[in-house]
């Protein structure tokens, strides 16, 4: 028990009523302590359905938009997983406790979020995780093919390497648009062809290219 564990439930009993089923998603955000991903002067709004600011003007996205996220990249054991921003490493920790003993890898562009994301998930006791330094919508070619990829900043379009290294029958999920407003996509790929659908309107940060 932590001092925000009693908080932490009804985070959960709240991702339940607004719709949010998928127990593995569900049993990962009850286990992985959100309170150690977030900067010291937010923790007591840890809990609270609301995004919280990191460093580099970056943020950690509200529970309810993770956890819809999460649920709708079909997450299960034994995946290959590559997630686009590792940010604070939250939704590293999350989905690295719903694939294990698959393996996630994790790209992010801004140094210092870099070294925050493996702090914290040191903290959390999270391993199974590998953080790459570098340009997210080029990939990770080294470990390609995928069976799942998740983008958490705004792309005007799915980056092209990002489908290149996707496994057939494999999905990618993110927000595509401009910077004031993106539609969550949601992709499955079919024989090189994608079956994809709108999920609806959300708000990201957008995604950091290398120059």
């Amino acid at each position: 028990m932590d001092k925000y564990s009693r908080a932490r439930k009804f985070m959960i009993k709240d991702l339940k009523a607004r719709g949010i089923y998928d127990k593995n998603v569900l049993r990962a955000m009850e286990k992985i302590r959100r309170d150690l991903f977030v900067p010291r002067s937010y923790k007591e709004s840890s809990y609270e359905d609301t995004a919280l600011p990191l460093i580099k003007n970056q943020t950690i996205s509200q529970p309810y938009t993770v956890a819809y996220m999460l649920q709708e990249l079909e997450l299960n054991k034994g995946l290959k997983v590559l997630e686009i921003g590792a940010g604070s490493g939250y939704n590293a920790a999350l989905i690295t406790e719903i694939v294990r003993p698959g393996r996630l890898y994790t790209i992010e562009i801004v140094k210092e979020l870099v070294k925050l994301a493996k702090n914290n998930l040191k903290k959390a006791k999270v391993n199974n995780v590998r953080i790459i330094e570098g340009d997210g919508s080029k990939g990770y070619e080294k470990e390609a093919k995928y069976d799942r990829i998740i983008f958490t900043a705004s792309a005007p379009e799915i980056p092209k390497p990002l489908k290149d290294q996707l496994k057939d029958t494999g999905i990618i999920l993110g927000p595509v648009g401009g910077d004031y407003g993106q539609s969550m996509i949601k992709c499955k790929k079919i024989k090189k062809e994608f079956d994809c659908q709108n999920l609806g309107g959300f708000i990201f940060v957008p995604m950091k290219f290398e120059v």
